[in-house]
């Protein structure tokens, strides 16, 4: 099966933060605190996928207020991080949403994402993530993390789904 046929059959799409919705930079303050940039870019276009009806997860591994934060702008409730078992997360995201592994699709950048890139159903990563990744996924985003590289998976997205050009006519009335 093709990406776009994978994407067709998503209702749940999972995303990593550093790498996929950052560049993958950590900055702290002298204070120890950790500041992270998210591009408006990625931000819209989740907004637009969850405004289509796919049920939006972040899953990552550090924990972060920033995050958090971003998290809860986007409208995002399903925020897990400090996550060490990424498939297993998003196995008991999937029970709770009633759905199944062909149902989700995930958006990582480095090996430690393989796992649960390979039990969803759709699979991307970004331009810049680890090349064995890039090897493993069903597509390769043009753009690196954090810089549009989740915009267009989510536009990809919304145009296998048959649903972005209406989204996107939408702003010119």
């Amino acid at each position: 099966m093709d990406a776009q046929a994978k994407a067709r059959r998503i209702r749940l799409m999972g995303f990593d933060v550093d790498g996929v919705l950052t560049d993958g930079s950590l900055y702290f303050t002298s204070q120890g605190d950790e500041m992270k940039a998210f591009s408006s870019l990625d931000g819209h276009g989740l907004k637009m996928l969850a405004a289509s009806g796919v049920t939006l997860a972040i899953i990552t591994g550090r924990r972060s207020r920033a995050v958090e934060l971003r998290a809860r702008n986007l409208g995002i409730d399903l925020l897990l991080q400090g996550v060490e078992d990424k498939r297993g997360a998003m196995a008991e995201l999937l029970a709770g949403q009633r759905l199944a592994f062909s149902e989700a699709g995930y958006m990582g950048d480095d090996v430690v994402d393989l796992p649960v890139l390979r039990a969803c159903g759709f699979s991307a990563t970004v331009a810049d993530g680890h090349d064995f990744v890039q090897r493993h996924v069903d597509l390769v985003a043009r753009r690196p993390g954090g810089r549009g590289a989740a915009r267009e998976v989510c536009e990809f997205i919304l145009r296998a789904q048959g649903k972005l050009d209406a989204l996107l006519e939408a702003y010119l009335q």
